[in-house]
């Protein structure tokens, strides 16, 4: 199988020469690690068995978050840890993307721009789902933050996993949505964009941002996801740790260029692309986030501070089901 680290050893060294004074360090930091991953750079551990003495030699892996080859034990012991907080209802998976204007605004103030779009993204559902019409109560959103397309390019937008209903205020009822429907779509796209642009006025008033990106409809999806925690943990293993590109999508590799699959939305069929192997650098290196950034957050229900309220919300919902469920 063709890997990432085989691209970076083929390009990178031409690619550091050309752009390497002017790259973020968390650039250079991921190239570094993603060279040195499972590599004798890093060294190893010796593994022995106690019954038949078999002795097997494993390299250590790098732990970049950008790495294609780590965090599968990472993802093991975070799902584990989620399990105890998953409430038992239905959750819906909502979808925010930012309009082509911004993007290169987010890419040029990561930080806060990436924290206000989700928190935008997850403060418009919640608000909107308070609304007696719709749940009447705070539910749970977990935000996690991609920027990539199947082709790499820089497409920001958030994913959220939603609780298909909510507490109420005073903690003592639990409001089920329908099992359809949690938000009204084209509300919560005119809020979030709303809430971006007066968070933006706010935190960053420096910046000058595209009239026309607040002119035009923003695209919001939503679906029902799923009942029950293997719903969420389905939902937690496809998007919470996933990065830009998989070693597997990686089908030809030259002096020139790579070649990767990715599926074509319209037709939802494989395809292939070549790109030169300077321009993959670039493609994958952007979706390179700063360190310290945090791309998974909760809010509403969720949120560290509500761990009581979500507990009881926990009980309320167990105490609700069929005795034959439970």
């Amino acid at each position: 199988m063709i890997e990432v680290a085989d691209v970076f050893r083929r390009f990178a060294p031409d690619y550091l020469a050309a752009h390497g004074a002017s790259m973020l360090p968390s650039h250079q930091r991921a190239i570094a690690d993603i060279l040195a991953c499972r590599t004798e750079a890093l060294g190893g551990h010796l593994w022995r068995c106690d019954q038949c003495s078999a002795e097997r030699f494993s390299y250590h892996s790098c732990k970049n978050r950008s790495c294609p080859k780590c965090h599968a034990d990472q993802t093991e012991r975070w799902l584990h840890a989620r399990r105890a907080e998953m409430l038992p209802s239905r959750y819906f998976h909502v979808t925010v993307t930012v309009p082509e204007e911004l993007r290169e605004v987010l890419r040029a103030n990561q930080r806060d721009g990436y924290a206000i779009l989700m928190k935008a993204a997850a403060e418009a559902i919640i608000e909107l789902a308070r609304d007696p019409r719709h749940v009447g109560g705070t539910v749970g959103v977990l935000a996690v933050l991609h920027t990539w397309t199947q082709q790499l390019a820089f497409h920001p937008h958030v994913h959220c996993l939603v609780t298909g209903g909510g507490v109420s205020e005073d903690g003592s009822l639990w409001h089920p949505a329908r099992n359809d429907f949690i938000v009204p779509v084209k509300a919560l796209a005119k809020l979030v964009r709303g809430k971006l642009r007066a968070a933006f006025a706010a935190r960053r008033p420096d910046l000058v941002l595209p009239e026309a990106a607040w002119s035009k409809p923003w695209v919001v999806h939503c679906t029902a996801w799923g009942e029950g925690q293997q719903a969420v943990l389905d939902y937690l293993a496809r998007y919470v740790f996933r990065v830009a590109i998989t070693n597997a999508r990686i089908v030809g590799l030259d002096d020139q260029a790579v070649t990767i699959r990715h599926k074509h939305r319209k037709s939802n069929r494989w395809r292939t692309s070549r790109i030169p192997g300077h321009e993959f650098m670039r493609r994958f290196l952007q979706h390179v986030l700063p360190k310290g950034l945090h791309k998974v957050r909760y809010f509403g229900l969720w949120h560290p501070a509500r761990r009581e309220q979500a507990a009881r919300a926990r009980l309320l919902l167990q105490l609700d089901r069929p005795a034959t469920a439970r």
